[in-house]
Order: structure tokens, then C-alpha cells, then sequence
């Protein structure tokens, strides 16, 4: 027997093989994307606080109040959004919940839905379980990074096109859409009168002076905007869970029914302590921006030093690698030739909906140092012996 028709495709993704390879070969695993050391001291301990408090219970479908708050705080102080912590916010079971139960929410099926490719992998599940047809809107790689042609985002916009999922800082490229590119972006949605879910779990987390810009910001995009962002990546607790879906009170609504049936609410604790972060470790994430970049530079400056063309990365945990520059035209292939030479990479183009471009490569810069060091070794070293 198989599973319904509409999951077809979406078996175990190639991290598995990735993960796989790397503990069979012993490589470095600078394929998946999460923290190898834990985030601040404080959090931890207000979480531990929160258990011993006895926040151990279901918490309120729509998460405790003081997390609430806090993210309603956050946002007005930062991109200057305003949210009612009653009516216009939900906390979810991450944000991957969150960005799956607004797709549920508001996609209809046979709705289109514009996502930029690539992109995060679960976009196209969530479509595929709602029933809607994903519209791909392809990201080109470029001297400068990725960017896209506005032309191809207006043919994208078919009729029953109903809704748009995008991320900036964007998984997996790197980039960070400029201004003017949200400022198109925003245009283009009111003009198709289209729902926007952004996923901005990264926001915290851009280089090099850069300020994270929401579409919400944009005019006659608040009434229209789900804001997806979360804990895990703005304090390295990716285990913990922790996300949130903000914007006006009627497209919040029926989230919060999605994610009631999802998984109704979790991590009580959790939620207790992030509150705390939002309102107190400010400087510790403005360190973790600091150290990230600095981890990006090392990253960056070895995979050059071995060949291999580096394209900027703006934000996120990522940066990618045009495979062309070591004669690899199938980004698969070269990933499992290269975790025998001692690191793991991911082959970008489990990240396309459409046709994908097959010459990426994708690396993250999330480790320690000692680790990034590792892998630039094991690469450097392998480079002197095939000379």
C-alpha cells in the first residue's frame, strides 16, 4: 500500500543520505543546519527556572501570555509592526508548524502559491498537503549573489494565484532581499491582492552592517502578512521548538484552528524562557551575529583557497558554492565525492520545485570554529595529494 498521492515525492530528503555518508566516511558535517553548541547560559537557566516553577502543563493554544508579549514588544521596537499579544499572535511548535499551518489555513486546493526557488524544503510538502499547486519564481546565481527578474514573478502570478511564501534572510542562498526587491515584492502583492506567509527565522542573523527588513513594513502589506519567526535560530535552541505566526487577527484566526488540530501548543517552559530572551539577551545575539559572520569569513576564505568559486552570503547560516569551479556539473555527485575527501556538504537542488539548477553546492558556517578548521584542513590536504 502507499501513502495519498499528494506526499508522493516526498520521501527521506537527502540529509539522511548526507548524515549518512558523514558517519561513514568520518567527514565533517557542514551539511545540516543547526547549532553544534548550545545558546546562552541564561536561557538555559531560565528554562530549567520555568520546569522548577512548574510551567510543565498545556500551555493556551495561542501560547503563554508573556511570550506574547514579549514578541508583540519585539516587533514594534525593531520593524515597527504592531500586534494585539491576544489576538495577533500564536506561538507554534517552531516555526516549521507555523509556516504549515498558515499554508493549511488560506490555501484552498488548486490555489496557487508563489515561492521563490530554491527554498526551504518543507514549502512544497505543505503546498502538496494543502492541495494547492506550487509556482516557482527562480533565484539566479550572480557574481553579486542571487537575484531574480521581476518578469518572471509577474508570469508566475497566474490566475487563482492566492498566495506567496517567501523568507528573507533566505535559506538556502544566503540572501537577504534588498529594499527596492521588497519594495517590488509588496507592490506586486497588492496589486494580486495575495496572502503573504514570511518565514523570518533568521532575521537576527545578517552580516555585514545589513538590517532585517519584514514585508510587513511595506505599505498595504500588514493586513496581508503572516510574519513565521522563532527561537531557534536567534538563540541556537533549534530543539527547543519555539515559533510564532503574527499579523491581523483575521488571518491569525484560522492558523491558530490549523495548529490546534496540528499539535495544539507545546513546550511551556520553553516558551516561559524565550519571553525572557526577547526582552533581556540582546547582546548576546547581536555576539552570535558577530561571531556567525566571522565563521562565514573562515568558511568562505577556505572553500576559496581550495578551489572551489564562494558566492556572498548576506545572512543565515548558509553560503553556496558553484561546483563548476572543481568540473562538477551534478551537484549530487559531487557531494558524495567530496565526503570522502572529508567534508559533507548538500546538493542544492533538493531545494527547487521546478526544473533545478544542478551546479550548487550548499555549506553551513553554524559550527565551531575547531570545526569549520577541521574541514578546511581535511579539504586543503586532500587538494595537496590529488596534485
Amino acid at each position: 500500500m502507499s501513502g495519498a498521492s499528494r506526499l508522493r515525492g516526498f520521501g527521506a530528503s537527502v540529509f539522511v543520505e548526507m548524515t549518512e555518508l558523514a558517519n561513514r566516511t568520518g567527514a565533517v558535517n557542514l551539511g545540516q543546519g543547526f547549532p553544534d553548541s548550545d545558546g546562552p547560559p541564561e536561557l538555559l537557566a531560565a528554562a530549567r527556572d520555568a520546569i522548577a516553577a512548574g510551567h510543565n502543563q498545556y500551555p493556551p493554544v495561542s501560547g503563554v501570555p508573556v511570550l506574547r508579549a514579549a514578541v508583540a514588544e519585539d516587533r514594534a521596537a525593531r520593524y515597527g509592526t504592531e500586534y494585539d499579544p491576544a489576538r495577533d499572535i500564536v506561538v507554534t511548535t517552531g516555526a516549521t508548524a507555523g509556516i504549515a499551518a498558515a499554508v493549511l489555513a488560506h490555501c484552498e486546493p488548486g490555489d496557487g502559491v508563489l515561492v521563490f526557488e530554491p527554498g526551504y524544503d518543507s514549502y512544497a510538502a505543505n503546498i502538496a498537503m494543502a492541495g494547492g499547486v506550487a509556482r516557482p519564481v527562480r533565484l539566479d546565481p550572480g557574481p553579486s549573489g542571487f537575484s531574480f527578474d521581476p518578469a518572471d514573478l509577474r508570469a508566475a502570478t497566474g490566475r487563482g494565484t492566492r498566495l506567496l511564501i517567501f523568507n528573507s534572510p533566505h535559506n538556502p542562498t544566503g540572501k537577504v532581499f534588498t529594499d527596492a526587491e521588497l519594495a517590488l515584492i509588496a507592490e506586486h502583492c497588492v496589486a494580486h491582492d495575495l496572502i503573504v506567509i514570511t518565514d523570518e527565522v533568521h532575521e537576527h542573523l545578517v552580516f555585514d552592517g545589513r538590517k532585517s527588513r519584514s514585508l510587513a513594513e511595506w505599505p498595504g502589506m500588514p493586513e496581508r502578512t503572516l510574519v513565521v519567526s522563532g527561537a531557534g535560530k536567534t538563540f541556537s535552541v533549534t530543539g527547543w521548538k519555539v515559533g510564532w505566526v503574527c499579523g491581523p487577527a483575521d488571518l491569525v484566526d484560522p492558523v491558530r484552528t490549523a495548529h490546534q488540530y496540528l499539535t495544539f501548543n507545546s513546550g511551556t517552559a520553553f516558551q516561559v524562557a524565550v519571553a525572557h530572551g526577547l526582552r533581556e539577551l540582546g547582546p548576546w545575539v547581536d555576539g552570535l551575529r558577530a561571531d556567525l559572520q566571522d565563521r562565514r569569513d573562515l568558511l568562505a576564505a577556505g572553500l576559496a583557497g581550495v578551489g572551489l568559486d564562494v558566492l556572498p552570503s548576506e545572512g543565515t547560516y548558509f553560503l553556496q558554492t558553484d561546483i563548476r569551479s572543481w568540473g562538477h556539473t551534478d551537484d549530487l555527485a559531487f557531494c558524495r565525492d567530496l565526503a570522502p575527501r572529508g567534508v559533507v556538504a548538500v546538493p542544492t537542488s533538493v531545494f527547487y520545485l521546478g526544473e533545478p539548477l544542478r551546479t550548487l553546492a550548499r555549506f553551513t558556517f553554524c559550527k565551531r570554529v575547531e570545526v569549520l578548521t577541521a574541514a578546511i584542513e581535511a579539504l586543503r590536504a586532500d587538494t595537496a595529494r590529488r596534485r
